[in-house]
């Protein structure tokens, strides 16, 4: 039998599905992981919606697809997708690619400490993972530098009004507000419907209002947002939920301020947090800090040192969760499926 697609994945989770696709994908050109990822939105863009649109996914679904890496020190390449974009770099995907990579065999595994390296598309990152009778216990990675584009913001935000928030960089722009700003919200699941209307509603203000720039990716803005807010779990320091966006946002229509809430702990938004409170002296170096996401699990995160991004004061997280394999994956498009890039529906997902 034959198909006009067949791509192998394994299916892992960190609370949140990010799919990792080991397989059947022709090669995609480019000189770096960043270049090949830029052909893939640019040729091949139907093959995210494939994989993250039904009937193969659903909203708060991430996909990493590995590829051949470039970088003479890199062991791997990765190319991330998520529903709306094409992110530079994810703390939980990383932790997803590099626990397939030692689980599946594609890389050597040593005990108890296995060191590799990957190139994101933001550039190579240094994984340690903790390894005990064939499988990884923990991924521990040193991400890109981060730091606090805006702090204390004041945005006014339709049917919201007045918000204060700060914006940081952890590999994705976050704009992060303290829950405790809305009256009865807290971060726990069965809020999941406000936590993500708000979330939309505070992203979308923020882009309108706050301009950022990164002097690596130009054109890259704020594209995800974090409510965060203290916990009372004596295993974490912090709490933080953050939204995915799951298509665009319209002031004109409600059913779009919604998205995807992101079920780990969030790894690039814990190096953005982390960098928003060493900005504001809450954090110093050399210190574990403990986020905890929605459904209870934490990441750990924490600050090595300090570096400048172009004019930018910053810091050099890094960053320690753990992932696990659900399920091992062929996935096929029929010659004959009337819908080749898969397909959304207004009960779940918003107009796209």
């Amino acid at each position: 039998m034959g198909f006009k697609r067949t791509i192998h994945a394994v299916e892992t989770h960190s609370g949140i599905p990010m799919r990792v696709v080991t397989g059947g994908i022709p090669n995609i050109p480019g000189d770096t992981v960043y270049a090949k990822m830029k052909w893939l939105e640019a040729n091949d863009d139907g093959l995210r919606k494939l994989l993250l649109r039904e009937p193969r996914g659903y909203p708060a679904h991430c996909c990493n697809i590995i590829v051949p890496p470039c970088h003479p020190e890199a062991d791997a390449g990765y190319i991330i997708l998520e529903q709306v974009e094409y992110p530079m770099m994810s703390g939980g995907n990383t932790i997803s690619v590099a626990t397939v990579l030692l689980e599946m065999g594609m890389l050597p595994m040593q005990e108890p400490i296995t060191e590799l390296t990957l190139e994101a598309p933001a550039g190579l990152i240094r994984i340690v993972a903790e390894c005990k009778d064939g499988k990884v216990k923990s991924v521990k990675f040193k991400n890109v530098p981060a730091f606090a584009a805006h702090l204390d913001a004041e945005i006014e935000v339709p049917h919201l009004g007045k918000v204060r928030v700060d914006v940081g960089w952890g590999g994705m722009f976050y704009v992060i507000a303290d829950v405790r700003q809305f009256a009865g919200l807290e971060l726990k699941p069965e809020h999941g419907k406000e936590i993500t209307r708000i979330s939309a509603m505070i992203r979308q203000a923020a882009i309108e209002q706050l301009p950022v720039a990164h002097p690596d990716y130009p054109g890259v803005g704020i594209t995800i947002s974090q409510l965060s807010g203290p916990t009372d779990d004596p295993r974490a320091d912090w709490k933080n939920v953050v939204t995915m966006p799951t298509g665009p946002l319209s002031w004109d229509d409600p059913a779009t301020w919604t998205g995807a809430i992101d079920r780990c702990p969030c790894g690039t938004g814990t190096c953005a947090k982390m960098a928003v409170l060493h900005a504001k002296g809450e954090l110093p170096l050399h210190q574990d800090f403990r986020h905890q996401g929605i459904l209870g699990t934490v990441f750990t995160g924490r600050l090595e040192g300090e570096a400048r991004i172009g004019d930018k004061a910053a810091v050099v997280p890094t960053l320690a969760g753990t992932s696990w394999i659900h399920g091992i994956n062929t996935i096929v498009l029929d010659h004959d499926d009337p819908f080749p890039e898969g397909y959304t529906l207004g009960d779940i997902w918003p107009k796209q």
